[in-house]
Formats: structure tokens, sequence, C-alpha cells
């Protein structure tokens, strides 16, 4: 099963609609899918991963092997309960978090803010062609993660460390993100990252080239009233590698009020015979303008008796 791969230089040429009808069907049928010339400097990007290895190298990673979760596997306990992970967690909007850390050096801070900078407008960029792709206003996905201050963005930097019995323990447990748009740069040479579709687990290779992985999640199945689904997925641990992970969020902020977008909502409580009087007049015009006045219809139904 072959990942949908996007081609952002395609937008901006004679094959623009082809490379957004790719982008739609991708999410609506996959929710998870990658970008290629994404705009996001690759030398930048090798930088980004080469000093958060060290980071963890220097940093994290002696105690994470003397921590309660490596013991728990020496023990040759299944860890049902636990990832074999070793992240942090970086706020970059609304405000920074990374003061707080005081062992992460002045070139990482350095480096993942203008890594972020960039992310920021790809993440904005994908949401304007969602929104058009679901037939909204450009803005309207930005707007309705804006809160008072803007849609939040974060960055979980992880590594899922070498494993000595993979087969007791999940790098990260199945789960669907609880955010909007989640832009992956990861690893390029160890796997792990399986993401479940029509009944199977599919396997996502290392990101060669920088490629951008990206995928929905539940905020974005929430506005396109279920178009978008966000997906189930998981990392497994592994033996023979330490696999890094860079994920950041494009997140709805903490006040934003999130519901389906009106537009995309079907009518609903009306009756089907006032539904088949507009049909019979209407039979053989398109479908959207009878569902949207049904959907008025059932409006000033519902204000009638409010």
């Amino acid at each position: 099963m072959e990942v949908p791969m996007i081609d952002f230089d395609k937008l901006d040429g004679e094959k623009r609609a082809e490379t957004k009808a790719l982008l739609h069907q991708a999410c609506e049928k996959w929710g998870f899918f990658q970008i290629d010339n994404h705009g996001v400097d690759k030398k930048l990007m090798e930088k980004v991963k080469h000093l958060v290895n060290t980071h963890y190298e220097e940093i994290m990673k002696r105690s994470f092997y003397e921590s309660e979760i490596a013991k728990a596997l020496e023990d040759k306990e299944t860890a049902s309960n636990i990832d074999w992970e070793s992240s942090f967690f970086l706020w970059h909007r609304p405000t920074s978090n990374i003061d707080e850390f005081t062992n992460i050096s002045e070139d990482l801070r350095k480096t993942m803010d203008e890594y972020i900078a960039q992310l920021f407008k790809l993440a904005e960029k994908l949401s304007e062609l969602m929104c058009e792709n679901l037939g909204l206003e450009k803005g309207y996905i930005r707007e309705a993660f804006s809160g008072n201050a803007g849609p939040s963005v974060g960055t979980k930097v992880a590594k899922y460390p070498q494993c000595p019995r993979p087969e007791l323990v999940r790098g990260l447990r199945e789960h669907t993100d609880a955010g909007g748009i989640i832009l992956l740069l990861q690893d390029d040479q160890v796997p792990g990252l399986e993401f479940y579709k029509d009944g199977e687990w599919v396997v996502i290779p290392p990101s060669k080239n920088n490629t951008i992985f990206v995928n929905t999640g539940d905020q974005i199945e929430v506005l396109s009233n279920g178009r978008y689904k966000s997906t189930l997925h998981r990392v497994m641990a592994d033996k023979n590698g330490s696999r890094l992970s860079i994920a950041t969020f494009y997140n709805p902020s903490g006040d934003a009020i999130i519901s389906p977008a009106p537009k995309l909502l079907y009518p609903d409580h009306f009756r089907f015979q006032d539904y088949l009087k507009l049909y019979a007049t209407t039979k053989f015009a398109d479908k959207g303008p009878r569902f949207e006045s049904m959907k008025n219809m059932a409006i000033g139904h519902h204000s009638l008796h409010a």
C-alpha cells in the first residue's frame, strides 16, 4: 500500500487542480500522506535532526535506560501501559516554553525557531488547501482554530530508543491525535511508524530526502463533519535502531470553540414528505441547493419551537 505523495511544486502550474484532488483524496480516504517540495529548507531540517540527535545522546539517553520503563523490560514484564519513548514537548505559539528547558543548547533553540517559522507557513498553506477542497472560505480552519490568540503550535520531540525486547512493548501505543494538522519530520533510516487503514496496519517507511509526513487529527474530523478522518496510528519498538520523530502540531487554541462547519452539515430533522415535495420540482437539478433548502427549513422549524 503506497502512501500518497503530494508534490507541492505542482500547485503552481497547470497540474494544480489534479494535485488538489490528490490531496483531497488523501485526506478523505487515508488521513495521512507525504509532502515533497514543501518549501521548508532541507538543510535546516538536517540541522534540526542532527541537533536533536546530539541532544538525545548527550542529555536524554542515559537517564532513559536508567528509568523505570527500561527496568520493567529488563524484568521481562509485558509493558502494555507504557511507551518506549524518550520525549519532551515544546510550545511555540501563542507563547513559547523553550526557556523552561535549561539543558537545550542555544544552537538547538535558534534552529528550532527558524524551522517552526517555516513549518507554520506550510501548515497554514495546507489548511487553506483543505478549506478549498471542502468548499469553505480559504481561512476557515485558521479562524476556527484561532480563539483569542491565534492557532496554537507545539512540537513533540521524541526518540524511540533501541529496544532489547521489542515484542514486549510499543514505542507509542495506538491512538489518534487530538489536534488539527500534524507535520512530522522523521527518521530517514529507522522504521516503526504504522497507520491503520482498511483493517490493516500500513508500515510508514522512513522519510527519504526530508519529505514531510502529514496526518489529520480529531479536530479536523469534527470541523469537516467526518469528511476528513483522524486515523489510528502507533510506533513499534525496534531492536536495531533508535528512531527520531519531530512532530509539530497545528492545533486550535485552548479557548477555540470547535464544531462542524455549517456549510458541511447535512440537513436534519426534516419530514421525508417535505423533502419529496421539494424533490418533485428539483429532481433533475443538483442536490446541493435542495439540501441547503431543507437545512434552512429545519433551522426555521427549530427556531419556531425554541
